[in-house]
């Protein structure tokens, strides 16, 4: 997997742009080796804090950024199943799949009834 990015938030705006990033910041030096595939292994890998890291920075508003919705779905998906019990991580998870298409409001739902679940047992 070769790649010179440092963060996982670096090598998605290679990948994907930034249009959040401050103009004119210079864009980090990378080897070129813009495959999606690679990135995704990096992504599929990643620790829940890198993964945040780099949505909170690419998409700060949710509906907005250029990551693709599958990569933030699955973003998402990886960072649940590392903190499984973290209601405000399901909320924002659902939020995302609630602004990207009806496709996704079931799983979006039961989400929200989880978290509302964990945090009723929490007292």
């Amino acid at each position: 997997m070769p790649t010179t990015h440092t963060t996982l938030t670096e090598y998605a705006r290679c990948v994907y742009g930034d249009e959040h990033r401050p103009a004119p910041a210079p864009a980090p030096a990378c080897d070129g080796e813009h495959i999606e595939r690679y990135f995704v292994e990096r992504l599929t890998f990643a620790g829940a804090d890198e993964v945040l890291a780099m949505l909170r920075e690419l998409s700060p508003h949710l509906v907005d950024g250029y990551l693709p919705v599958w990569i933030r779905n699955l973003a998402y998906r990886l960072v649940l199943l590392q903190r499984p019990d973290e209601p405000d991580l399901m909320r924002e998870a659902a939020d995302s799949l609630y602004l990207h298409g009806p496709d996704w409001d079931d799983i979006a739902a039961e989400l929200r009834r989880r978290a509302d679940a964990l945090d009723a047992a929490a007292g």
